[in-house]
């Protein structure tokens, strides 16, 4: 099992590691890893491996199996070696810039009540797919409230529940393409405000900023037809 340090603290940019594994196809699997695989609409992240005879790019991590992670190498070179003492470098700006888009899209499917059946994260633009018959009658509208709801600076945090108790509460899922992964017993919660301020709660497993207004400005960008009754939302951010 991986130790997965993005979800105790998603803002660690470093953290130094041991080699569990290298895979067939040249992956690479810590006992404890900085790097978010790819899912749930977010990239995996990317970055730097260092140890003390060499040092590789990586290019993305993605799910191994069991709980593994696996860090994917940019190109085929040398491997540290099982065992080796290595220390993590994260992309940073790549890394925040998904947060920030991660938690914006979060808002979005409060501004727009309506089921989400797909969506992208990007570092600077990302979309969500909502089962909508018609598009939005008010576009500046829409915008004003999304940027409304990030200005109010929301703390977003986490909870955890049973399964059983999102079998009780499934109005708690948005997403008609993705289900929480169930079978660990316990489904993870990501919360925007708190208290009589709270505007969403959701499942959800990827990395998000500590408040709302690091987000920033946000802008809505095409709004497209993508089937007899699902409309796709782009939505951009700044810097």
């Amino acid at each position: 099992m991986t130790d997965l340090l993005f979800r105790t603290d998603p803002y660690q940019r470093e953290a130094s590691a041991r080699v569990k594994g290298l895979t067939e196809e040249g992956g690479i699997v810590l006992d404890r890893t900085l790097f978010y695989p790819t899912g749930g609409g977010q990239p995996g992240d990317s970055g730097t491996l260092l140890w003390a005879d060499g040092e590789i790019a990586i290019a993305t991590a993605v799910k191994g199996q069991g709980d593994a992670v696996v860090l994917v190498p940019s190109e085929p070179v040398s491997l540290p070696p099982v065992g080796a003492e290595v220390t993590q470098r994260l992309d940073w700006d790549r890394r925040f810039a998904h947060m920030r888009m991660h938690t914006a899209l979060h808002l979005l499917s409060v501004a727009i009540p309506f089921p989400v059946t797909g969506g992208q994260i990007g570092a600077g633009k990302g979309r969500l797919d909502f089962l909508m018959p018609e598009p939005p009658e008010d576009r500046d509208a829409l915008e004003a409230e999304l940027n409304a709801l990030i200005a109010r600076d929301l703390p977003v945090s986490e909870d955890w529940i049973d399964e059983a108790d999102l079998d009780a509460n499934p109005g708690l899922v948005k997403t008609m393409s993705v289900q929480p992964p169930r079978g660990a017993g316990r489904i993870r919660l990501v919360r925007s405000g708190e208290g009589d301020s709270q505007v969403d709660l959701q499942p959800c497993g990827g990395t998000h900023v500590a408040r709302t207004g690091e987000i920033g400005p946000a802008q809505l960008g095409k709004i497209e037809n993508k089937g007899k009754q699902n409309r796709r939302v782009t939505l951009h951010l700044g810097g």
